[in-house]
């Protein structure tokens, strides 16, 4: 049976994602965290959590910590790093993918955290899906916090152009979001705060999305 391309290509892009992000929390998480716990958080949800860079810093502030990425390689490292860290008891490691239905049962986590997972190669109808997928599986009055790189990033535009928002270049897709596609996923959620940030170089631009479950 031949290769599915869009399959290879989300592979691709989810490969290159790794060595995008730094190592250290991001800031983000930092400001995420103040939420949390004001709002009395102790089970989160992280979709897409790489290497762990932001789940040891929330498992560090004592959260439990249930981490979802599709590369199973990533959530081994985040173990190691917990285990040596005294966290790992915190943790819990779930192999996923996002465009399929999320293995966690309804209304189960306090907050649900994903730094720049939602602006991987994921079709806005793939999104609007996953974004029903989390209202699922958080609870009534629950957060979610996730960030995206934003169409003021110098990237947008750039490179071959997939549509629908999405951008490649070197291989790496981007779905670039606009506050309308922030408020075409919020269905079911009130949105709190959109806050700006910039990361790494270029800098690359980011929106942080915090909403709560209505």
């Amino acid at each position: 049976m031949a290769a599915d391309p869009q399959h290879s290509q989300w592979e691709r892009t989810y490969a290159k994602r790794a060595d995008f992000l730094g190592e250290s929390a991001s800031e983000p998480a930092r400001a995420a965290l103040e939420r949390f716990e004001a709002a009395g958080v102790r089970d989160l949800l992280e979709l897409g959590s790489g290497q762990g860079r932001d789940t040891l810093f929330f498992l560090a502030a004592g959260l439990h910590v249930t981490a979802l990425d599709y590369v199973s390689g990533g959530l081994e490292q985040i173990g190691s790093k917990a285990h040596a860290a005294g966290t790992a008891e915190g943790l819990t490691l779930t192999p996923a993918d996002v465009r399929q239905h999320l293995p966690t049962e309804d209304a189960s986590f306090d907050a649900c955290y994903s730094h720049m997972l939602f602006n991987m190669a994921l079709t806005t109808s793939e999104l609007e899906v996953l974004m029903a997928e989390v209202k699922r599986v958080v609870r009534p009055g629950g957060l979610v916090v996730y960030t995206v790189r934003n169409t003021s990033d110098s990237h947008f535009g750039a490179g071959i152009d997939h549509g629908d928002g999405m951008f490649e270049m070197d291989g790496f897709i981007v779905h670039f979001f606009d506050r309308a596609l922030i408020e075409r996923l919020a269905g079911g959620f009130d949105v709190l705060d959109i806050a700006e940030y910039e990361e790494g170089r270029l800098p690359r631009r980011l929106f942080a999305v915090t909403m709560r479950r209505t």
